[in-house]
């Protein structure tokens, strides 16, 4: 078990969450003031999407991006910023026999344009997706190729910016280890997404699994979607790692009652302290991390 817990709190993500709860934020305010929150909740990282204010669908643009990290920064909390470098992946197979024919507006662009806002604000912390995906039952996939991860890997170490390894499923797990075999990254951490059509499962099964084939020493954590994602936190921790939960995988706090960011949060240190765990502060978890704050 792990007695001294790092929570990150995944603020908005970039699926259509905000037409089904107004708590969802959208705005860069909106944002930078649901990071507040979960800080005051007791989080000790926050990872951030940005959305068109206008239409509230994901984006990529890196001046939404600079928003929310200046308005935190002038914020009178302290918390890790970890930013996602996943938007830039998804693609719409054509219907039936007619596959190369896309979606509208597919989003797939090349693994360093992934990284733009990354290497213009420079986080603590970008994420990393490490595998192809189908998405959900339609003909949805995200889609990062072995080729497209070593480019984004090297070039994440060369920002001196830490790598978190969203790991999906057992391939993408097998994939990131051969990332740190070729040199390529530098003391990632690791994320265990479960849940996710069609991933790895939400299960103790499977998490143990998983965990049980991490590198040695790493920091990982590990996340359940939708009614998984406080049973998936407790096992995380009985486990020996740390939890991830927040609106971008979960929008309710009981059957029927639609959580905010540092509710939920609130409920996962509460599961924790019932536990026997601590969950650490943010400079604590910047020497947990070998983190340098910027």
């Amino acid at each position: 078990m792990n007695h001294d817990v790092i929570i990150t709190c995944a603020l908005t993500g970039a699926g259509d969450t905000a037409s089904k709860s107004h708590l969802v934020p959208v705005t860069p305010k909106q944002i930078a003031e649901a990071a507040v929150e979960a800080a005051k909740a007791g989080a000790t990282v926050v990872h951030c999407h940005v959305r068109d204010p206008q239409t509230g669908r994901f984006s990529r643009d890196v001046n939404l991006y600079r928003e929310v990290m200046e308005r935190i920064r002038e914020a009178d909390v302290d918390i890790i910023v970890n930013l996602t470098a996943g938007m830039g992946g998804d693609l719409e197979i054509g219907p039936g026999e007619t596959p190369l024919e896309f979606g509208a507006g597919p989003a797939l662009i090349g693994p360093l344009e992934r990284l733009a806002h990354v290497e213009a604000l420079l986080p603590e912390i970008c994420t990393l997706d490490c595998g192809t995906l189908n998405f959900g039952d339609g003909n949805s996939i995200y889609v990062s190729t072995p080729s497209q991860l070593r480019a984004g890997a090297k070039r994440i170490t060369e920002l001196g910016v830490k790598a978190e390894l969203e790991i999906f499923d057992t391939g993408h797990l097998w994939f990131a280890k051969q990332m740190i075999k070729e040199g390529l990254l530098d003391d990632p951490l690791f994320q265990l997404c479960l849940g996710i059509p069609w991933g790895a499962p939400a299960d103790t099964a499977t998490m143990k699994a998983m965990v049980d084939n991490l590198p040695a020493g790493v920091t990982w954590a590990g996340f359940g979607i939708g009614r998984m994602q406080m049973p998936m936190a407790a096992q995380a921790v009985l486990l020996g790692g740390n939890v991830r939960v927040g609106l971008e995988d979960n929008l309710y706090l009981d059957k029927g009652v639609l959580a905010s960011n540092g509710q939920l949060v609130e409920r996962a240190c509460e599961i924790l302290s019932r536990l026997g765990a601590r969950v650490l502060s943010p400079a604590e978890g910047r020497a947990e991390m070998n983190l340098t704050r910027r």
